[in-house]
């Protein structure tokens, strides 16, 4: 197997153990998958990241922590690696908590069985797994926070361009959706997404999505545009 063909290597931090295997056992049969462990808690997956990582599937609430905690130290090893939560939207702060700490995507527990392998590849490929739903979560919570302060943040101006990239993230579109819609190549848009980031001063494209949500770079989506997950 070549570098370009070399196998995705992926963590569970999920202390539910039936979930965890069942949900390792499927991707283990994939041929261009390699589940590295299970780590229990936040204590175990700092010791599992000593290895390299590509894709860490991660629970938030942890008997030694949060899924937050596990991220921030899992990324400051791994800045590359994509951590993709894997849990319920009813856990209040998880979502803001999770984006600060380098969260870049998320999928709820009752849809992982059968999205768990296309999500693993998918954030590989560096897409931000992010239902629409989420998203608006995500709106709602930044504006009830957003209303209980004033204060203001100086970003450097978008381009117009940037702004269309920008409000196709917050709708939750893939790549190729926002590819087709503003007519430009996976490359192009890699770079805008880049740029955007680098202007934002943040690290990853949920958290763009958050900045841009707060700040009213966009306008927010509707709930009744959300798409059940």
């Amino acid at each position: 197997m070549t570098v370009d063909q070399r196998r995705i290597r992926v963590l569970f931090v999920e202390d539910h153990q039936l979930l965890a295997d069942a949900l390792a056992a499927m991707l283990g049969r994939e041929p261009d998958i390699d589940v590295v462990g299970v780590a229990k808690t936040v204590a175990e997956a700092k010791v599992l990241a000593r290895e390299r990582l590509d894709v860490v599937l991660m629970d938030y609430h942890l008997p030694d922590g949060t899924g937050a905690e596990a991220t921030r130290a899992i990324k400051a090893r791994w800045p590359g690696a994509r951590v993709v939560m894997v849990t319920a939207l009813t856990d209040d702060e998880t979502v803001l908590e999770s984006i600060q700490a380098g969260a870049d995507g998320y999928m709820t527990k009752d849809r992982a069985a059968e999205e768990v392998v296309q999500a693993v590849r998918a954030a590989y490929a560096g897409e931000t797994l992010l239902p629409r739903s989420v998203i608006v979560e995500i709106a709602r919570r930044v504006a009830a926070a957003r209303d209980r302060g004033d204060e203001r943040h100086i970003v450097e101006p978008l381009t117009p361009r940037e702004l269309e990239v920008l409000r196709a993230l917050t709708e939750g579109l893939s790549t190729p959706e926002i590819c087709d819609r503003l007519f430009i190549a996976p490359n192009t848009l890699r770079t805008h997404v880049q740029n955007i980031m680098g202007k934002l001063r943040v690290h990853s494209k949920l958290e763009a999505v958050a900045f841009a949500l707060r700040y009213r770079l966009v306008e927010p989506p509707r709930p009744g545009d959300a798409v059940p997950i």
